[in-house]
């Protein structure tokens, strides 16, 4: 593309200098086509003339899924010692979750050294996964959409692991949702397919077919028009505000409309069908629809409309070739890394972080720190208090609350996928289809009674998604179960230390776990017998583990957090120089979130929106893909 373009403004450039100039044109006339020439040789420079991390030729042949865990252990578990930091680092980016994995690579893959500090003791954060007993569980990855061929996602994930990750379609139905309980339970499953998945939805709610079309329509907008809203941090921020406040960016799209609009609201306006709108909201993430906004539930949908996929060989896959970009190009990722500060020069610019604990301390120096371990850790536990009080940081945090804290249970069966009757499935459970009451109704219940009353409860078998599973675990099965809990439930025990917290600690949380296997159990009866092991994360594991501010795995995603004057604000950039945010808390939440909060921090940081560099690369994929299969057809034709 860039060849094409250089030969366009060469050719341009002859043409203009070979004209014969008429003696009565006047300066402005004769101005004019150099005033096009400079503006257009900006242009170009601006999305061409710099160095893209993104090119056909960093693709190389997949290699086999490595099932040595010592040498995965060599990629993921490596551990911080001050030797071990690069000489020369131009960034520091602390925590190893997708985005700040994302931003390293891409940062690293123009030529930027780059060091990625990780507290825990493997790399990846919430696309971790770890093994007990013979059993592999994943943290946080349950299954990922818009992987399909040549799409951005895909695209930018082949760039930042060498097109070294394979993803595994998991088939129809993808989600199936039970609705209440007993005689009067029903069940809905949900379709992939451009067409397909709004057609099965008609089948299934034959007297609400307008408003399946009116809710596809919407979804359709909110996901062709998302770069609206991305664009509004990477635009500068007063041309941003400027756009929303005097009505602008309206006019432009509807999306903005959609981003702050309550989903229950419209959703009310759409159907009275209760069991359509739990449809319409089933991905739950702790927020009531109705203070959710329309668009994040309408873009979660249409996320698996072209399919759900499981990383082939587990969520760590990610992280693990990530990494290896990262170190290939001169970075590293390091683990057991706990940065205890950020550092700051005397004009108050980021200048490095502090690691360590009170015993042993370094110092790790680049001009760049880049923060993947969210905004309340950041803004709040990694500056000095006179820089965390700043005004602008303190609007920032005002806006925002934690999300919910998240409560898993690990279980691990003597049993293969096809002896349990299991499959790639995951299963979405509800107690009742007025979503609102019912989550009102458990997040203001008294601690003692919530563990008996979990009203809604995601199941998931990544064993039965990933076909390398029978090599991994042999004879073996893995089960998660998950489900939303407030963290002061849990708040008591905050500060005992991880295997210390006592009987009642222990009887708390199991009373939550047996509630929820045994309504897995109601579902898979086959579950029970063939249970060996069990392993239960509260709000405070995911503290302790992976560092989660109150144990949860993303802001709040409500109307606020939505809101697009506060997207225009809440960007990569801080009121601190030289610092930066990357991940979910940037944009929303999942790997997809985190993916593209990675894209949106790098592009801050090159100052060069990367958006451009990608997108012509996946036009330029697509247009080979299209003449090969056009070469194909002629084939057969003869």
């Amino acid at each position: 593309m860039a060849d094409g373009l250089t030969t366009t403004l060469n050719g341009l450039i002859n043409k203009l200098s070979g004209l014969a100039i008429p003696a009565d044109l006047s300066l402005w006339q004769l101005a004019l086509p150099a005033w096009f020439l400079v503006c257009f040789g900006l242009f170009y420079w601006y999305v061409f003339g710099r160095r893209s991390p993104f090119s056909v030729d960093s693709l190389r042949r997949k290699g086999p899924t490595e099932m040595n865990m010592s040498k995965r252990d060599e990629v993921l578990k490596k551990a911080f010692s001050e030797g071990r930091v690069p000489k020369g680092l131009d960034a520091v980016v602390i925590g190893s979750g997708v985005g700040g994995l994302t931003v390293a690579a891409l940062l690293a893959k123009v030529g930027k050294k780059v060091l990625v500090l990780e507290q825990h003791e493997q790399a990846g954060g919430y696309c971790h996964s770890y093994t007990e007993k013979g059993f592999q569980f994943d943290i946080g990855l349950n299954y990922v959409g818009q992987l399909h061929e040549n799409s951005l996602d895909r695209v930018a994930f082949d760039q930042i692991t060498e097109g070294q990750l394979d993803f595994v379609n998991l088939g129809e139905p993808f989600d199936t949702i039970y609705i209440g309980q007993g005689q009067t339970q029903r069940k809905y499953t949900m379709y992939t397919g451009k067409t397909e998945m709004e057609a099965h939805l008609k089948k299934q709610f034959p007297d609400d077919t307008e408003a399946i079309e009116k809710f596809f329509q919407v979804m359709k907008v909110c996901a062709r028009k998302t770069h609206h809203l991305a664009c509004l941090k990477l635009i500068p921020r007063w041309l941003a505000l400027f756009l929303l406040k005097t009505g602008i960016a309206d006019l432009l799209s509807s999306v903005y409309r959609y981003s702050s609009m309550s989903h229950t609201a419209w959703l009310d306006q759409l159907t009275s069908n209760k069991d359509l709108h739990t449809i319409f909201s089933y991905f739950f993430y702790g927020v009531p629809p109705r203070d959710s906004s329309l668009y994040v539930n309408a873009l979660l949908i249409h996320h698996y409309k072209r399919g759900a996929y499981y990383p082939k060989g587990g969520a760590s896959e990610i992280p693990y070739h990530i990494s290896n970009t990262i170190r290939k190009y001169g970075g590293e990722v390091l683990v057991n890394a706990p940065v205890r500060s950020v550092l700051l020069d005397k004009n108050g610019a980021a200048c490095g972080v502090v690691v360590g604990n009170s015993h042993s301390e370094v110092e790790v120096k680049a001009p760049i720190v880049i923060s993947n371990c969210g905004l309340f850790n950041t803004f709040k536990n990694l500056l000095p208090p006179q820089i965390s009080m700043k005004q602008d940081i303190q609007e920032r945090l005002h806006r925002v609350k934690p999300g919910r804290g998240s409560f898993m249970v690990f279980c691990g069966f003597d049993a293969t996928a096809e002896q349990l009757d299991i499959g790639p499935t995951n299963i979405r459970l509800y107690k009742d289809n007025d979503m609102n009451k019912m989550m009102d109704r458990y997040f203001n219940m008294y601690k003692e009674e919530a563990p008996d009353n979990v009203p809604m409860m995601l199941v998931t078998f990544p064993t039965a998604k990933d076909p390398t599973a029978k090599l991994r675990c042999p004879g073996k099965s893995c089960m998660t179960l998950m489900t939303m809990v407030n963290y002061e439930w849990f708040e008591e025990w905050k500060d005992m230390p991880v295997t210390k917290r006592g009987d009642q600690y222990l009887q708390y949380k199991t009373r939550f776990a047996k509630h929820m296997f045994d309504w897995a159990c109601l579902h898979f009866p086959k579950l029970k017998e063939k249970l060996v092991f069990q392993e239960i994360y509260t709000p405070l594991s995911n503290s302790h583990f992976l560092a989660a501010y109150q144990g949860s795995m993303y802001l709040q995603h409500n109307l606020d957090l939505f809101d697009p004057v506060f997207m225009a604000k809440n960007r990569c950039d801080t009121p601190v120089k030289n610092l930066y945010l990357t991940g979910q808390d940037v944009f929303s939440c999942g790997i997809s979130g985190a993916l593209h909060g990675g894209l949106l921090c790098a592009s801050s940081v090159l100052n060069h929106i990367l958006y451009w560099d990608l997108l012509f690369l996946k036009k330029k994929l697509k247009k080979a893909k299209a003449k090969q299969d056009a070469q194909q057809a002629k084939k057969k034709l003869h």
